[in-house]
């Protein structure tokens, strides 16, 4: 007669920790603060070009990347370089819309120039607030693993790799002995599943982490009846290591708590960003290489009979077909249910195809298939049908790849896997950096690999 909802609002997805949202808005709020006080200082007025830049500058740099837990050395490097790839993007804008001149060069200079290094400074600042802060008594914590497994000691593990800023690691509780539990908790053990409530509520304990198996589910059960005696926080840690973890969190539908163990990075605001930044960059190289177009596509015509854009069949968003172009650099044009990959010196490549390959300048065609919204500019590279219906069957989580557009360029190709895939493992090592561009996008990341790709369209020798 009346619904049931007692287990409604249990679950939550955790809220954004305060560090995050203040590294979130640090880097842009730094970046147009400082375009703002040089205008000021070299006594500019504010006017809507300038207003309109720093719209652009917030919304290309939001959310700032989290490096409080970077290195100093690493996080000028990853500053510097995110910084750049901005001001490239910044200034190919500017040159495609006639808008530079709007703008001071002195401002800009000195903008450039003062941004990153302060960028720099409050990183350093704040590194050193927070591993301040995790010193002082009243915010350092404590925690115990419950399982001695392999899985406990990733746990522990995670703790020392949180510095400074993780819970201070007691010990583990498992009810075999210490020659039967994984090598590395040998020794480390507190006592039995029975002594964890005791030991928790003694020795103060902030946060308990449960690492046993599912099989265990009475054991789990009576252990939490007795820490919810204590005033611990209380994690379960299931043991998902043994698959590919994409964008995993956890969601709350209608109640029902559910955990995301693969998904899209790009839903709301993700999916917005992406394709705006898309069609913005897709449109302004378009404007830019016109001419260059022109030029390839009299070079293909001339270079064999046959037509000027090769379409080839490829599994787009969610394995759907798509119809991918590239300007043509074979004789032939496989595009059935078996496809030969190009090898080094084949005799079906011609001499320009050869050229337009080495350079990628075959691929520059499919900046229109950006506009058409099957494609993005970076992501996984497309595979032909043949191929992926070959490789989904050999390579664990290869179809996973597929849970966002394919791209023009991606995080493998930037990583030295280009080119000819010959052998299983050059293919899962291609696999492995999608799936990992997957786990870590951000717009950051999608400006670093444009950065990284026009290196390698001058230097790069893996294609042909």
């Amino acid at each position: 007669m009346f619904e049931d909802r007692s287990y409604k609002r249990t679950f939550y997805s955790a809220p954004q920790s305060v560090t995050s949202l203040v590294a979130a808005f640090m880097e842009p709020t730094i970046t147009v603060a400082v375009y703002l006080a040089v205008a000021e200082w070299f006594e500019e007025p504010v006017l809507r070009p300038d207003l309109t830049l720093c719209l652009l500058i917030f919304a290309l740099t939001f959310p700032g990347r989290n490096r409080f837990e970077d290195r100093p050395l690493n996080a000028a490097v990853d500053i510097g370089t995110s910084w750049v790839s901005l001001l490239l993007i910044l200034a190919l804008c500017g040159y495609a819309t006639r808008s530079l001149g709007f703008f001071d060069p002195g401002v800009l200079a000195c903008w450039a120039a003062a941004t990153p290094v302060l960028q720099w400074l409050a990183f350093f600042a704040g590194r050193s607030w927070l591993r301040h802060r995790a010193t002082l008594p009243e915010h350092r914590r404590s925690a115990v693993v419950v399982g001695a497994s392999a899985l406990g000691v990733k746990v522990s593990r995670a703790f020392q790799a949180g510095g400074d800023s993780g819970p201070s690691f007691l010990g583990y509780f498992d009810d075999r002995t210490d020659d039967r539990v994984d090598p590395a908790a040998s020794g480390q053990r507190l006592g039995t599943l029975r002594d964890a409530a005791p030991y928790v509520r003694a020795q103060g304990v902030n946060e308990v982490y449960i690492t046993l198996p599912l099989g265990s589910q009475p054991r789990i059960v009576a252990l939490l009846e007795q820490v919810q005696g204590t005033t611990a926080s209380i994690f379960y840690v299931p043991d998902v290591f043994g698959i590919s973890i994409i964008q995993g969190r956890l969601k709350d539908m209608n109640g029902v708590p559910v955990v995301g163990i693969c998904e899209t990075p790009f839903t709301g605001t993700n999916e917005l960003v992406k394709r705006i930044s898309d069609i913005l960059l897709a449109s302004a190289i378009l404007v830019l290489i016109a001419p260059l177009l022109l030029v390839l596509a009299v070079g293909v015509k001339l270079s064999s009979p046959g037509p000027v854009i090769f379409r080839q069949r490829r599994n787009g968003l969610d394995g759907g077909e798509i119809v991918v172009w590239k300007f043509r650099s074979m004789r032939t044009q496989d595009n059935g249910p078996v496809v030969q990959q190009a090898t080094k010196g084949d005799p079906r490549i011609t001499p320009f195809g050869a050229f337009i390959r080495r350079t990628s300048l075959d691929e520059l065609p499919q900046f229109f298939n950006v506009l058409q919204g099957r494609m993005s500019i970076v992501g996984p590279r497309p595979h032909a049908v043949a191929h992926n219906e070959q490789y989904r069957q050999i390579i664990k989580a290869y179809m996973v790849r597929h849970k966002v557009k394919p791209g023009i360029t991606g995080w493998a190709q930037v990583n030295g896997h280009r080119g000819e895939t010959e052998t299983i493992d050059k293919m899962q090592a291609r696999v492995e950096y999608d799936l990992e561009y997957l786990r870590n996008w951000s717009l950051g990341l999608d400006l670093q690999i444009i950065a990284r790709t026009v290196k390698l369209v001058f230097f790069d020798r893996n294609a042909y």
